[in-house]
């Protein structure tokens, strides 16, 4: 295929680099250290498996944003090709990355004045934000120009539905989401809390619900409550109708990612196959930098809605 730009993201997205690697995208990755010890990791340098039993071991994670010169290491060796670059970012209402790539390329274009990098916050995280990166790189291959891709992506954002629920009040309480006080009532009541990312990417909690089955099921009829997909065209605002025609008219893929509870996310995907017919394109893992934050037993929900 003939193309004059590459898609770029970085390991916020979750995307798989197997997927990554197979359709040519770059990743620029977020590092980790276990406070315990002198240990440093990028995103892909240690499993799953073994990160995720390492925090229920009760190991502490500390992640780090990617830094301008991170970027600059992926992005020039691409633009000395002759080649732009459409760089999909971490959510600037979570981490500093985004706007690290942003500095990136205004130095970069100074001194690549004839190539052009358009940088785009998506204000979604994990799969949210890969959810994106996948649109992006099928926008590509279809022959849409940077541009055009561009201007559709930029339009998703605001309609990403982000829905998400944890095991445990823990991991969100070391990283000031909860407090001490809430996360332990939350935990010895079995109160899971149902979230989602705003319109400024900022992590909210919606409600609170008793038990790990009915948190799941949570997911499942917010999906059925504001999917694009479920509603009539009367319903739909201009600019969602312009979206859903640039998506061939579908509804863009629906992703889930979990932190080590496979199983349980396979059963939220049966529900949404089940109840509304809808089948979801790929489950992900999350990776440390966002388990980090989350913790084991996380799963999230994404698709397109009609609002965050």
């Amino acid at each position: 295929m003939d193309k004059n730009y590459v898609i770029v993201t970085d390991s916020g997205s979750d995307m798989p680099y197997s997927y990554l690697a197979e359709h040519g995208i770059e990743c620029v990755d977020l590092m980790l250290n276990f406070e315990q010890t002198e240990e440093v990791f990028k995103n892909r340098d240690i499993s799953n498996k073994e990160f995720y039993q390492r925090m229920r071991d009760g190991q502490v994670s500390r992640t780090s944003a990617c830094n301008p010169d991170d970027f600059k290491q992926v992005f020039e060796p691409i633009l000395k090709k002759g080649l732009d670059i459409f760089y999909v970012g971490f959510d600037s209402g979570i981490s500093t990355t985004c706007n690290s790539g942003r500095i990136a390329a205004e130095e970069l274009m100074e001194k690549y004045p004839d190539r052009k990098i358009a940088v785009l916050d998506t204000l979604s995280a994990s799969t949210g934000e890969g959810l994106l990166v996948w649109q992006a790189q099928n926008f590509l291959e279809q022959g849409r120009s940077l541009d055009e891709n561009f201007d559709i992506i930029s339009k998703m954002v605001p309609y990403i539905g982000h829905r998400f629920t944890v095991e445990t009040l823990t991991y969100l309480c070391r990283g000031g989401r909860v407090s001490k006080t809430a996360a332990f009532a939350g935990n010895l009541l079995d109160l899971k809390p149902v979230l989602h990312v705003d319109d400024e990417g900022k992590l909210i909690n919606i409600a609170k619900v008793r038990g790990r089955a009915k948190s799941i099921s949570s997911l499942a009829d917010a999906f059925g409550a504001t999917y694009l997909g479920l509603k009539d065209e009367s319903e739909l605002s201009d600019e969602q109708k312009e979206i859903i025609a640039a998506l061939d008219s579908t509804c863009g893929p629906i992703f889930i990612s979990q932190a080590d509870c496979y199983d349980e996310a396979a059963k939220l995907a049966d529900m949404i196959k089940d109840r509304y017919g809808r089948t979801v394109e790929m489950i992900t893992d999350i990776g440390p930098v966002i388990g980090s934050h989350a913790g084991p037993g996380t799963i999230a929900l994404f698709f397109l809605a009609t609002n965050r």
